[in-house]
């Protein structure tokens, strides 16, 4: 008679696996299925290069496919919304080709500044109806082409504060209801490896709750105003806060590519980081350095209440 609570040997249980404990992963990974996906590199060499005084917590005014101000290996984190409106912001009517040539161009320089185990969140919401433009899925494709390992991808949820309209198409009718996103995605992906090299005195900002939270795969909470900002498409404070509280450490560099009214920056300087941004519109940059000089003015009074109690 068999001993039912006898165990088969030390072998571990396959991948996917109801139970999450000792599985093994190394069949799946190595599967035909990830023929054509970058891999994690191994022997990684985590050695930093540092943001020059000159570039750390300033804002370039020019386009970011050419980011010489930063040096390789250095930025720790990515997180930017691109422009969708591309004919308004860069004066030219590109064709869906030419845009995600110029996405790739930028993905390119954001890759070569990434420390190794850097990460990139790109927020991008799909476009039209008629067809569907799923910008989400391209910008995947082109940034495994570049060599990006991907993470996952986050659903933004944006719940009371998305569109208000009742349906587009027919109303109560099967004849052409259209669908209405209530929601944008967050990108998330690494360069090289999907660890951080480990430094002495790295200090993390998380809360159990936070950490969590963050980690689920849908987040919710509200949209920003454009009219209050001043933005045709500002992102909410709390969707970049949460990305660098994720994946960066305190006194580390956050990069935003495309930082419009200047909302990464702010999230970064609340959360003891540091930034480099870049806009080609100017009017943008004056937005986002007068918001960026608010909340630094708010922390010196901070520190002055502080002082003299």
């Amino acid at each position: 008679m068999k001993d039912s609570h006898k165990r088969n040997g030390t072998e571990t249980s396959s991948f996917g696996s109801p139970s999450r404990a000792n599985h093994d992963s190394s069949k799946f990974y190595n599967s035909r299925l990830y023929e054509a996906f970058p891999k994690a590199e191994n022997n990684i060499d985590f050695t930093e290069n540092k943001v020059p005084e000159i570039a750390l917590d300033r804002i370039f005014c020019k386009s970011s496919e050419k980011m010489d101000e930063i040096p390789d290996n250095s930025i720790h984190l990515m997180v930017t919304s691109p422009p969708y409106n591309v004919g308004k912001l860069y004066d030219k009517d590109m064709s869906l080709a030419e845009y995600r040539d110029f996405l790739s161009s930028v993905w390119k320089e954001v890759y070569r500044v990434l420390v190794p185990g850097g990460r990139a969140c790109i927020n991008i919401a799909n476009l039209g109806r008629k067809p569907y433009i799923p910008l989400h899925a391209f910008i995947i494709e082109d940034m495994i082409k570049l060599g990006f390992l991907m993470r996952g991808e986050v659903i933004w949820d944006k719940g009371a504060t998305a569109s208000s309209s009742v349906a587009w198409g027919t109303y109560l009718s099967a004849k052409n209801p259209v669908l209405r996103d209530s929601h944008e995605y967050i990108l998330i992906f690494s360069k090289q490896t999907f660890t951080r090299g480990i430094k002495e005195n790295m200090r993390s900002t998380m809360s159990k709750e936070e950490f969590i939270e963050y980690t689920k795969s849908v987040w919710s909470f509200g949209a920003e105003s454009a009219t209050r900002i001043g933005h045709p498409a500002p992102f909410p404070v709390e969707l970049p806060k949460r990305c660098i509280k994720l994946y960066t450490f305190e006194e580390e560099v956050v990069l935003d590519p495309f930082i419009g009214s200047g909302t990464t920056a702010i999230s970064a300087l609340m959360l003891n980081r540091h930034f480099v941004g870049y806009d080609v519109d100017p009017e943008y940059v004056k937005l986002a350095n007068k918001r960026i000089n608010m909340i630094l003015s708010k922390r010196k009074q901070q520190v002055l209440r502080e002082s003299e109690t």
